[in-house]
This record gives structure tokens, sequence and C-alpha cells, in this order.
């Protein structure tokens, strides 16, 4: 194969000579953040209606029992565990969120990862190495076709996220050159997601797929499957089609210099990430000014654009529904003065009082009103207002969470859906992952 220098050479070439000891050490805490956030997420959403009904299915399907379901007992084939595992830890809405292309990165990326460390004896260091690899090239490709591809429809955490667990499965199995870019290629080639399926399963199937897909393209490639070696870039290829205002320039500026992980921001509550700003301002009002459910006349909520064209859902009918609706998260900060995981379950959507209160809640774009942002207005029954603005919600990348409230939402998640995992030894084994020999040492701490 000749070397050209595009894009996808230069993307092949980083992912190959790419070296962990030459990751800032910052970027280095950034991934095993990013991972032990992914971890959490997975633990919490194990045992989801989802999560059971897909795997009930792939364990009469699946091969041999090569790989763990992060909380559950059983082990399935590295593909069908991949994607089990990426629906697990993105099916609560609780997983990172890259800015400003709105991947949650880490959900389809970490699986392949850590399946192959069942099957391969890789160090820590090389395990989060794949991972801040393909965090990168997910958010890159997210980056290129930002922000039309997301508005027009697609599920951008599903169709950039395949070709970043090929990039990850890719660096691990040590594939060369030309076997990357078929990787890559390949991965291209199964890019599919719909924001339609927002707040249904079908979303999980195709977070699901990017992991298990990503992997497949890797072996492909491994075997001599080949693929267009411009699938990213050429004319017809995924950033020209699904860009619809492409950026290619987005896919190798600064390359190796500016990593994307150092962009991803980690979420305090599971629902959409336009929300978080609403549910901090929601959550001050109620705190500084007593407001009660049965206080309230009207709440007008204004926002960045995304907020209303994702969010304003006056009567979600599941809690997957509630996660992406902000007239149910403004509702329920009210009344329980909470938005956990507790607050978006199917028994709370149908409680009267939150679907009362919702239908007093409006909301209104603002185009100066950055996404991280929000201005809440409350008119009580006896005439008063109060107002809340929230320049950067909690979680954004100006209020990241620590690394102490991260460890409290893993300890918290692990006790909704995986209460017998060891979190805190599992929470110490992240952190210190890079120092181990193995990174299997990780494995039978998932539950």
């Amino acid at each position: 194969m000749t070397t050209h220098d595009n894009p996808t050479d230069r993307i092949s070439r980083f992912i190959r000579e790419s070296e962990w000891k030459d990751v800032p050490a910052a970027v280095q805490h950034e991934t095993k953040r990013s991972l032990l956030n992914f971890i959490g997420a997975a633990l919490g959403g194990a045992h989801d209606d989802a999560i059971e009904r897909a795997t009930s299915v792939l364990s009469v399907l699946s091969g041999s029992p090569q790989a763990r379901l992060i909380g559950r007992r059983e082990r399935l084939d590295m593909l069908s565990a991949s994607f089990v595992n990426a629906a697990s830890g993105n099916v609560l809405d609780f997983d990172d969120t890259h800015h400003p292309s709105v991947i949650h990165p880490t959900s389809p990326v970490a699986p392949p990862v850590l399946a192959l460390c069942e099957s391969h004896r890789i160090s820590g260091a090389a395990a989060l190495h794949a991972i801040a690899l393909g965090i990168e090239l997910a958010c890159r490709l997210g980056n290129a076709v930002t922000p039309r591809h997301y508005i027009h429809g697609w599920h951008i955490t599903s169709t950039c996220g395949v070709v970043g667990a090929a990039a990850a499965s890719a660096k691990l199995l040590g594939l060369n050159h030309e076997q990357t870019v078929w990787a890559l290629g390949l991965a291209a080639n199964q890019a599919c997601g719909l924001v339609e399926s927002l707040g249904s399963m079908a979303k999980s199937v195709s977070v699901g797929n990017a992991a298990r897909n990503g992997l497949f393209s890797a072996l492909l490639a491994q075997r001599g499957f080949t693929a267009a070696p411009t699938t990213l870039e050429g004319e017809r290829g995924f950033v020209p089609v699904l860009g619809i205002e492409p950026n290619l320039a987005a896919l190798t500026d600064g390359l190796g210099e500016r990593w994307e992980v150092s962009r991803n921001a980690l979420k305090p509550y599971p629902n959409g990430v336009v929300l978080h700003p609403v549910v901090d301002a929601c959550l001050a009002l109620r705190a500084e000014h007593g407001i009660g459910a049965d206080d309230i006349k009207q709440v007008r909520v204004r926002g960045n654009p995304l907020l209303r064209q994702r969010a304003d859902r006056p009567a979600p009918r599941s809690g997957r529904e509630a996660a992406v609706s902000a007239q149910h998260s403004v509702a329920v900060c009210f009344i329980y003065g909470a938005a956990g995981v507790e607050q978006y379950t199917d028994q709370c959507v149908n409680e009267p009082a939150g679907q009362a209160l919702g239908q007093r809640v409006s909301v209104e774009e603002d185009t100066t009103i950055a996404v991280e942002a929000a201005d809440v207005r409350v008119e009580l029954v006896d005439g008063r207002h109060y107002r809340a603005q929230v320049p950067h919600a909690l979680g954004s990348l100006a209020r990241p969470m620590s690394d102490a409230q991260l460890e409290s939402k893993v300890r918290a998640l692990a006790r909704h859906g995986a209460a017998q995992a060891s979190t805190d030894a599992l929470i110490d084994a992240v952190w210190q992952l890079d120092s181990s020999e193995d990174a299997s040492c990780l494995l039978p701490l998932l539950g």
C-alpha cells in the first residue's frame, strides 16, 4: 500500500506511532476519569430493562464466553460483550460528553479495550492509551461534522464512536499501517444511529453496535479484509457525506498536540447534557427560596436552541423519554430537590404531581445562550417572581466535577445497579491502572 499524506494516512500513522509516555500527564488523568466514569455508568445500567432484554438475546446467540459483562455474572463472546457493556454505559444517559461535538465517547471506545484485555496480555498503560486514542479519533471525527451532523439527525455518539472503537482496537491488536487504514474504513461503513431514537431502547442498540462493530472492523482488518483508503475524507466518504458542512482540517489539526479528551466533561445528572444548567438553576431556586411544586404557577426556561430541539418534551411516557425532557427535569427538581437515577424511572415519570408541574413549564430558544448555560424564571401563585441564571453547568468544562465527586457518583451508581461490585477497590485500580503490567487486574472488580 502506498502511503499518502491524506487525513486517514496521518491518523493511521499517529495511532501506530503514539506512545503513552508522550501523552501529557493531565491527558492521562482525564483518560482515567473517563474510564472510571464509564465503568460507574455501566454498573448503574447493568440491569436496566433494555440491558436485560439485549443480554437475553445475545446469551443464546453468543459464541464462547470470552469476556465479562460489567455488573453482571454472565460472560459472552468479545463482540457481544462489547455491545452489552457499551449499551450499559450509555443507557442511563450518565456517560461522558465531549465539547463541542456532544459525543459520549467512552461508551463505544472502552468496551472493546476491556474485551481485548481478557484474551491478550495488555498493560494498564497500553489499555489507557488505546482508550485515549479511540476518544481522540471519535471526537476529531465529530468535530469534522459538527454541528450539522447531529442537528440533521445522526446520533453522533454511535456514528463517530464506531470509528473511535476501531482505532482503539487497532492499537491494541498492533495492526500495521495498511490494516489500521482498513479498520477505520470498515468502521466508517458501519456508522449508524438516529436522534429520533433518543428516549427509546433503540438508542442503546446503535451505541452497542458502535463498540461491537469497531472491534469487528479491527479484527477483519487483521485478517486482511480491505476498505477504501480514504473512507473518512474521500468525496463520497464519511465526512463529506455525513458532515453536510464538513471541516476536514479538524481531523488532523494539532494531532498529538491537542488532545480531545481534555474537552471531555462528566455528567452530574443522568439526563441530556443540555438539561444540566436547567437542573442547576432549579435546584438553586428551590434551595434558596424554599419553592415547592404547589407554589409554582409557571416556569419559563430559556436556553440554547439545542435545548428546545432536544428536550422540549412536555409529556414523557418513560424514564428514557424523561431523561431528555426539560419539563420532567424541572418538575423533579422542585418536587424532590434532586435529579438522580431514581428521578428518571418509569415510576417517577408516572407520578401525577410531576406530570402536573411539567405542564406548567415552557421552553424558549435564545441563540445568545451557550449550550452549558440556562436562564430559568419562576412565577409563583402568590405573584412573586424568581430567576436563576447559570452560565456554566456543573460538570461543564468551566465547572468540572472533581475526582471526589466522580468517585461519589461511581459509588452511587454501583449501589443502584450492581451492589455486589467491589467499588472502592475498583476506583483505586482505575487510578493506578497505568502502573499495572496486566490490565486484566481490573476485570474481576467489574462486578
